[in-house]
């Protein structure tokens, strides 16, 4: 099995990369958001059986966000310590504590962990012998739904995205408050206020519900290192309608655009011996993009545009429980 830390040569070759350029790192504080999963699952655990004083006091672990450092905060000693200028209040908070630290490396993701001391110039990181690569899990993909998502080229070939529930969303069911995790309610309801007041002046907010997602998921939403900078993926489904579609994602790979018009090909599973699974093909048109502070999370509100009757009733039946009529 290839090992995920990098040889000598590797880090010295990556040491002079962060000496010479001005890279921009994330910073995550390892021991509020346990970043390793082994010792995030224990953690939640614990906190389940055992809440002790210190336990119920300490931010929620939705709650802590990694800190975006630009290439122009921080400066790389030979010596292979890091020193940040003026970095953010965030970062500040994470003096001695034990850090991990992200970036990218000709496109390659690489973390190393670490400690944020103080020193006379002020806070430093000092860059550990062990640098390793990223790496990914392969997500266990619903199998109840999915979208393949067309996009038409100028040389009239098409290409397609695949697209997938998200975990933790409920789709073709009404979105209520209570699913939106409490830590990130103020900020749900701030951007539900903003993005309600533009539906409306834009005539496309409806009921109003698939907003509600939307403002959960980019309240919620966590920047992300990738193994590989800039890959594709999949997009995420966080609400469907009979008459909307909602896609999320956390890079600049959804490539939708305002007003523009896309078919897809939506599949759902039956349970039926003789035909395993039911395929429809419509067309719908994105009536909203919305993105994050950062803008580095977007949604996109889609209306069908064109869709056979009996896939309405399908859909309205699957959303409504009730007979279409």
């Amino acid at each position: 099995m290839e090992s995920n830390n990098l040889t000598g040569i590797e880090r010295e070759l990556v040491l002079q990369y962060l000496i010479d350029g001005n890279v921009p790192l994330t910073v995550t504080p390892l021991e509020e958001d346990n970043s390793v999963e082994e010792k995030d699952t224990e953690d939640k655990k614990n906190f389940s059986n055992e809440k002790t004083e210190n336990e119920k006091i300490r931010p929620a672990i939705s709650t802590i966000f990694p800190v975006a450092l630009k290439g122009e905060q921080i400066k790389v000693l030979e010596q292979g310590i890091i020193l940040l200028t003026n970095p953010p209040k965030a970062v500040q908070n994470f003096q001695t504590k034990k850090v991990r630290v992200e970036f990218y490396f000709n496109r390659l993701g690489l973390y190393f962990n670490t400690e944020l001391k103080e020193v006379k110039a002020g806070l430093a990181l000092v860059i550990p012998s062990e640098i390793c690569r990223i790496t990914e899990l392969e997500k266990e993909r619903p199998l109840d739904f999915s979208v393949r998502l067309f996009y038409s080229c100028n040389d009239k070939e098409n290409v397609h995205i695949e697209c997938y529930s998200l975990e933790g969303y409920k789709l073709f069911t009404k979105p209520i408050w209570s699913d939106v995790p409490e830590e990130i309610q103020k900020k749900t309801k701030d951007y539900l206020e903003e993005f309600i007041s533009h539906a409306r002046k834009q005539g496309t907010a409806g009921n109003g519900l698939q907003l509600i997602p939307v403002c959960r998921y980019l309240a919620e939403a966590k920047p992300k290192m990738q193994a590989v900078e800039g890959r594709s993926n999949p997009l995420d489904i966080i609400y469907a309608d009979y008459e909307r579609i909602v896609f999320a994602s956390d890079s600049d790979s959804m490539h939708l655009e305002s007003g523009a018009e896309y078919a897809l090909e939506m599949s759902f599973p039956l349970e039926l011996a003789a035909i395993k699974e039911r395929k429809m093909f419509l067309t719908c048109k994105v009536e909203a993009l919305y993105n994050n502070d950062e803008k580095s999370f977007n949604a996109a509100v889609c209306r069908y545009t064109s869709v056979k009757e009996e896939d309405v009733r399908f859909l309205y039946e699957k959303t409504t429980n009730k007979l279409f009529y």
